[in-house]
């Protein structure tokens, strides 16, 4: 086995106590280990162009270009692991200790590492204290001048089967380690919330006595605080901050207004015999008023999995509640007093109504957004949004809808490539200009980007639906219907759910969907358009004319020639068949 000798930073690391941690609960342990791992640690080391070498169980051996970058490293992790513990007991914390030292090593054929190299970070990290990072006196001079944390200097160590003693220092944070790890005394303030959604989300309760169902709710107030970090345009307390209220039962007016925020979520969790009951409720601080509330009751096989389902439905669930309770909020307003986000919030009731109109209210108000934020790309998604949906519905010309739409779709994913939003309006305006492959990229991009955004997954039903794919589309669907069960959209899911029926020749399923579309939405057109396509290729003549007449009442330019040229469904064949079913309907 051939070996190299080189000079190289390493970093060593361990959770401390973690024998203690695992025979409490080990699997719990793991889990928790595993995470923070994939979230946190082998991104930052990333960041920081580290190697790791090899995995010890609870601890790791990681190789750095320089001393700079590996320290950099050890107290972003650090620091990020003080703000996960904030509020967590101290014998159920996950703590690491770190040793750093540069110096020669072997590296062998296979690219493990050996060598006195090795040993001092490691017998150096073997001494740090929870949440330290200790430095060799070698590694600390590469670093004393080129960053700006304090050093303390320990003096002389002797390390264990290391010759000579080894000068120690250590990363001085311990005033910031007290800071984040005291409850903070938060009876006293008092803050404004940003003109934008501002939200809370509350440890849940655990309400069953179980101590296992105490890091159940933890983790379910942590990964919604994570998820809707992710979601532009809203303001999301961190999780420090509200965990400061575990064990408490605060007014929730007063937490609000101590946070800052408007919007505050809490939840609880019971368990009994082998079913968890999780609830949790969107609480309107200015009025106390309830603006969303759902129980969720599973059985308590795969806690982990349940974690990420309620996790997403939660979060699908309350975006577009927060949306709708913006809009009230702003609508006293007039429309030169707003800001750009103002009149986004303005212009969505005009946007998702799904029914034809002439009124350039919506249109408006997002110029207004772009004018007074030209690189706002939710106002950019929105517009391009509008402009496909007119398209449609048959009230805008085709060419210059679909064309300005998709020039503004990718400029909104110019201005933010990370907004979901964005690849959601282009795969949109894809999807009706029949161009199947970009459109189902563009709506993967937005579901990677927020994995509970219900209404691209709705979108991307349609994208299959259109492209014969019923099946799939209807799966899709579902899926979207799981994450947002009372979605203000229903009527759209309902128009998506006929479409895939129709598609898929069960004509009279489609019938009853698209009858509930415009139960929901009654100038919904293109609802309308596609039930009198399904009534005629159901044999139900009466149903089918009276569903044209609808839909000529709301695009009286429709005709044979217009659903031939634009309506995006893309195999011929189903085009023929859609159009058969306009034709019995008495269409020409």
């Amino acid at each position: 086995m051939s070996e190299t000798r080189k000079l190289a930073a390493i970093l060593a690391a361990d959770v401390v106590g973690y024998s203690r941690l695992a025979g409490v609960d080990e699997d719990r342990t793991l889990a928790r280990l595993r995470a923070l791992r994939s979230d946190l640690v082998d991104p930052t080391i990333a960041v920081h162009i580290g190697r790791v070498v090899k995995r010890t169980g609870d601890g790791a051996l990681v190789e750095f270009r320089s001393v700079v970058d590996a320290v950099r490293c050890a107290i972003e992790v650090q620091n990020a692991m003080l703000e996960r513990n904030a509020g967590v007991p101290p014998d159920r914390r996950i703590e690491f200790r770190i040793g750093i030292h540069i110096g020669d090593i072997v590296e062998e054929s296979d690219g493990d590492l050996m060598g006195d190299g090795i040993n001092i970070a490691a017998r150096l990290e073997g001494i740090a204290e929870p949440n330290g990072i200790y430095l060799s006196g070698a590694a600390y001079e590469q670093v004393r001048d080129k960053l700006k944390e304090e050093f303390e200097d320990l003096g002389d160590k002797e390390l264990k089967n290391i010759a000579r003693p080894v000068r120690v220092y250590r990363v001085a944070f311990d005033r910031h380690i007290a800071s984040v790890s005291t409850v903070p005394d938060l009876s006293g303030g008092r803050l404004a919330p940003p003109d934008k959604p501002s939200i809370a989300v509350l440890p849940f309760q655990n309400m069953s006595g179980d101590p296992e169902q105490e890091y159940f709710g933890d983790g379910i107030a942590e990964d919604i605080i994570t998820a809707l970090s992710k979601l532009r345009g809203f303001f999301v307390i961190a999780r420090n901050s509200t965990f400061a209220y575990k064990g408490r039962a605060p007014d929730i007016r007063q937490v609000a207004r101590e946070l800052g925020v408007r919007y505050v979520l809490e939840g609880s969790v019971r368990k009994g015999g082998e079913r968890l009951r999780v609830t949790g409720q969107l609480i309107d601080s200015a009025s106390g008023s309830h603006i969303w509330a759902e129980r969720y009751d599973r059985p308590a096989t795969d806690i982990f999995a349940l974690q990420d389902e309620i996790t997403a439905n939660v979060v699908a669930a309350i975006e577009p509640q927060l949306y709708a309770a913006e809009n009230l909020r702003l609508q006293s307003r007039p429309p030169e007093s707003l800001d750009a986000w103002g009149c986004v919030v303005r212009a969505m009731p005009f946007i998702w109504t799904w029914v034809s109109q002439v009124d350039d209210t919506g249109i408006n108000l997002l110029k207004r957004a772009i004018e007074l934020d030209p690189g706002y790309a939710r106002a950019h998604s929105l517009l391009a949004w509008i402009f496909a949906t007119r398209v449609t519905l048959g009230n805008m010309d085709y060419e210059r809808g679909m064309s300005h739409g998709l020039v503004v779709a990718q400029r909104a994913i110019d201005l933010d490539p990370e907004d979901p939003w964005a690849h959601m309006a282009a795969g949109y305006v894809y999807t009706l200009s029949r161009r199947f492959g970009p459109a189902v990229e563009e709506l993967n991009e937005a579901l990677q980007r927020n994995p509970s955004f219900a209404y691209a997954r709705a979108i991307l039903a349609v994208a299959y639906g259109y492209a014969g794919l019923a099946e799939e589309g209807y799966r899709q669907l579902e899926i979207a219907r799981q994450l947002s069960p009372r979605d203000y959209s229903q009527a759209a899911n309902f128009s998506i759910e006929g479409l895939c029926h129709l598609v898929a020749y069960r004509y009279e399923e489609a019938v009853t969907a698209e009858r509930r579309a415009v139960q929901f939405r009654p100038d919904f057109g293109s609802a309308w358009r596609t039930l009198a396509a399904s009534a005629g290729l159901a044999g139900d003549l009466e149903i089918a004319r009276e569903a044209l007449a609808e839909c000529r009442r709301l695009q009286p330019g429709i005709s044979i020639a217009w659903v031939e040229k634009y309506y995006p469904l893309i195999r011929a064949e189903d085009r023929s068949r859609y159009i058969e079913g306009l034709r019995r309907a008495g269409l020409e």
